[in-house]
């Protein structure tokens, strides 16, 4: 009895012992920290708080094998100093939108959101199962920047700007100077409309001191938190400009290929996580946020008239040919989704049931 009780505990020791080596053993053994900057506040919804969220479920399914250090767009020198941060190694990763990088490479924008473009649907189905993602890191890799790029924030469309007063025709808009985002901008500067890329943080103060006299951010839940309404009290519809907008997490290049394969896993599926609630949150927190802009703050939704809309539409198509002209990779990216949009309209045009505006 004795040797059998002995055999019994010296089994047990061995089988805990293998348990404690298993889990020492997840994700490779290997410990990882990141440090991910964000180009927006952490407390904004939706926009902000997406790669909080994402963080949160990286560090809970490696089981503590990845810690997180989230780093507010200050941290490292503002949104735009997050590119160069991330190629350079000086921080791990970046979360924000390529639409910042417009500078740098002309068809970064998109990649991010695309006037008159795609809604969230077809958009992602271009990026991940046509040539999207594929050209997106092609970018990347021509530019020279040493970073690995992963879709992680889907947002459905925008409201097309927050105006001081009502915007009858074209001539309302000449010599306003107005935040404007991405190719959308471009749109408007041939609207003579003077526009300029500020951060979340600034465009109230900007609004308030007068240097610029209208804006457009986002969608109402998020345009709320920053007091857009206090400001200015003709809200626009449609976002005609961003349909659907998709949010990037860059990765240090070295850094994403020491990783282990399931903690590259890990990271992928909390992107794709984030993809899904990003987008079903957009969609279900907006219309509480316009009920309460008009009975509460007296904002007046307003619907650009098709006269308007056509005309939107026509200097899009300016600004299309012009960076085409431009610059060879932004045709090839545009041509590219173009194709995919009239391929995928067949599908579209017979699949949906045609929408009627009550």
């Amino acid at each position: 009895m004795k040797k059998f009780i002995c055999i019994f505990l010296l089994l047990g020791v061995l089988g805990s012992s293998c348990v404690r080596r298993k889990k020492t053993s997840a994700h490779g053994g290997v410990k990882t920290r990141l440090k991910i900057a964000s180009a927006y506040n952490t407390a904004l919804p939706i926009l902000g708080d997406s790669v909080k969220t994402m963080a949160e479920k990286i560090e809970k399914s490696s089981d503590g094998a990845v810690t997180v250090r989230l780093m507010e767009p200050q941290d490292v020198g503002g949104l735009q100093a997050i590119l160069e941060a991330v190629s350079s190694g000086k921080i791990d990763a970046g979360y924000g939108s390529a639409g910042f990088w417009a500078g740098k490479m002309p068809a970064a924008p998109l990649f991010s959101s695309v006037p008159f473009g795609p809604e969230a649907g077809p958009y992602l189905a271009w990026m991940k199962h046509g040539n999207g993602l594929k050209l997106y890191q092609q970018m990347y890799d021509d530019a020279g920047y040493n970073v690995k790029v992963l879709l992680c924030t889907v947002l459905p469309p925008e409201t097309s700007g927050w105006f001081r007063k009502e915007i009858k025709d074209e001539a309302d808009l000449k010599g306003l100077k107005m935040r404007f985002f991405g190719l959308g901008a471009r749109v408007m500067e041939k609207m003579d409309v003077s526009t300029m890329l500020l951060g979340g943080s600034e465009i109230y103060p900007a609004m308030e001191k007068g240097v610029i006299d209208a804006t457009e951010f986002s969608m109402p839940s998020i345009d709320q938190k920053i007091g857009l309404y206090k400001i200015a009290k003709y809200n626009y519809f449609p976002g005609w400009h961003q349909q659907s907008t998709l949010l990037e997490l860059i990765i240090h290049k070295d850094t994403w290929e020491n990783l282990p394969e399931s903690q590259k896993a890990l990271i992928e599926m909390a992107c794709n996580e984030s993809l899904v609630n990003s987008l079903a949150r957009g969609e279900a927190s907006q219309f509480q946020v316009m009920k309460d802009n008009v009975n509460k703050y007296d904002v007046k939704i307003k619907r650009w008239s098709e006269h308007m809309l056509k005309k939107y539409e026509q200097a899009w198509a300016e600004v299309v040919a012009e960076e085409s002209a431009k610059d060879i990779f932004f045709k090839e990216v545009w041509q590219d989704l173009s194709k995919f949009r009239k391929d995928y309209a067949l599908w579209e045009d017979n699949a949906y049931l045609p929408r009627k505006r009550k």
